[in-house]
């Protein structure tokens, strides 16, 4: 069953993929370089800040003694990102052995921005010439509701409380990845979409920035550029107005993305208009690690396979109907239950029971805990097992059987055409079963046609 890729943990596995002539042109910007610096494993810092000031190349034997004998794999992990990322330029000889030195770009601006610090190439604009801003609180709550009426233009159009404009680059990431459209058909979900849904906000934030990011270029906006500038945003002060006038017209573009995100909020004045970043776009160069933090819950499971959902969310209502039958939904909650028919319409659609290995993708099982009511949270589980268990069950009672789409073939005039037929299918891959006392053959339908044409022949 397919998935949702991996989502990158953050922008640097996307810089570490950039040539080598891309990545030197992004570490122009001192800004760049602090948050590479601010990326990297803690011993790969270590041994970048006690390299900054070294300008000959290093052996590898001796960066080595530089670490326990007990952090041996910590090591290999910290050398290969910084060689990924060209901040160790590595260079290999038969008699000296191998030696790492800094990239020079990389060691002369992140020297001057230790020593001297960096001003950003935009100030925030004074309050005498902004409007009255949003407190912080405000802008979270406007990221959320933007945040959530994205989604909801995801699952259908006509579930969006408001008309929503979502430009033409927003769009390609949609059809791209998360939804299929046929000539004259609305849009549907792909599998890809169903578990994006279910995944938590921040890797859904991560897997569109990505998908943001891989086709720039198919929109006339260099990939190096828009790393850059969307790294930069990420030092801007949460609430703080900047100035539109700052930017480039791309980058003007990009803003007006990002604003449908909620990952900034846009303002416009008498005279100037200005973008606010909320938290998700400050946030862009940390981590997924670093953001997953405890969330508040909303979610109790019982072991009548009743779901109850503490919200007025019809996002979350949205949700829950993937894999659930909503019964009924008042105004702070929604009342679920998980029935086989309601799971087998979701396994259909490609949603897992639960995610096998450990990363940031929520499938059902993993959503219902992730998401559980503090009430609950903190019990073992906080799922009942009965509930879990039957959904792995029915999870794979629905994978113990594989519908193959197949032709019946019997009544041969002759064994010699019957094996002859059996021959040809077999070439082609397209044999299900066969019964040579009774000659009898079932091939995929996929090569009807092809078997039909021999056996005229």
């Amino acid at each position: 069953m397919p998935q949702v890729k991996i989502i990158a943990k953050n922008f640097m596995d996307m810089v570490a993929s950039l040539p080598a002539m891309k990545l030197d042109k992004l570490y122009d910007n001192a800004f760049i370089c602090e948050a590479i610096l601010r990326s990297l494993p803690p011993l790969a810092k270590k041994y970048v800040l006690q390299m900054l000031y070294i300008d000959e190349p290093v052996l590898a034997t001796s960066i080595h003694e530089w670490v326990l004998a007990d952090g041996e794999s910590k090591h290999t992990v910290a050398v290969d990102r910084l060689v990924q990322l060209r901040v160790f330029i590595e260079t290999v000889d038969r008699k000296k052995g191998t030696t790492y030195r800094l990239n020079t770009k990389f060691q002369i601006n992140l020297q001057k921005h230790i020593v001297h610090g960096g001003v950003l190439p935009r100030e925030p604009m004074p309050s005498t010439i902004t409007v009255r801003l949003p407190s912080l609180e405000d802008l979270e709550a406007y990221a959320a509701e933007q945040w959530e009426c994205f989604l909801l233009h995801l699952i259908s159009s006509g579930q969006a409380e408001r008309t929503t404009n979502f430009s033409s680059s927003m769009m390609k990431i949609f059809q791209r990845g998360l939804l299929s459209q046929r000539d004259k058909e609305a849009p549907k979900l792909t599998e890809s979409g169903f578990q994006f849904l279910l995944m938590d906000t921040n890797a859904q934030l991560w897997y569109i920035i990505r998908e943001y990011i891989t086709n720039s270029e198919e929109r006339g906006v260099d990939t190096a550029d828009l790393i850059s500038f969307l790294l930069e945003l990420s030092f801007h002060v949460t609430g703080e107005a900047y100035n539109m006038n700052t930017l480039t017209d791309i980058q003007r573009n990009v803003i007006k993305d990002l604003a449908d995100l909620g990952l900034v909020k846009l303002q416009q004045g008498r005279k100037e208009s200005w973008f606010i970043p909320t938290k998700l776009a400050t946030n862009l160069s940390i981590s997924l690690s670093d953001l997953s933090s405890r969330k508040q819950g909303f979610v109790v499971v019982e072991t009548n396979f009743r779901v109850y959902a503490y919200s007025s969310s019809k996002l979350l209502c949205e949700i829950l109907r993937l894999f659930s039958r909503v019964e009924y939904q008042l105004p702070n909650l929604i009342v679920a239950a998980i029935t086989k028919e309601s799971l087998y319409n979701a396994f259909e659609n490609g949603i897992m029971a639960e995610q096998a290995s450990i990363d940031s993708l929520l499938y059902i099982i993993t959503f219902l805990q992730q998401n559980a009511h503090p009430r609950v949270a903190e019990r073992i589980p906080s799922v009942p097992e009965n509930v879990t268990d039957q959904i792995r069950l029915w999870e794979s009672d629905m994978n113990r059987v594989e519908m193959t789409p197949a032709s019946l073939f019997d009544e041969f005039p002759s064994r010699d055409v019957f094996e002859a037929a059996c021959d040809f299918a077999r070439e082609y891959g397209g044999v299900l079963w066969e019964d040579s006392k009774k000659m009898r053959l079932v091939v995929k339908a996929e090569i009807l046609g092809q078997i039909r044409e021999f056996l005229r022949r």
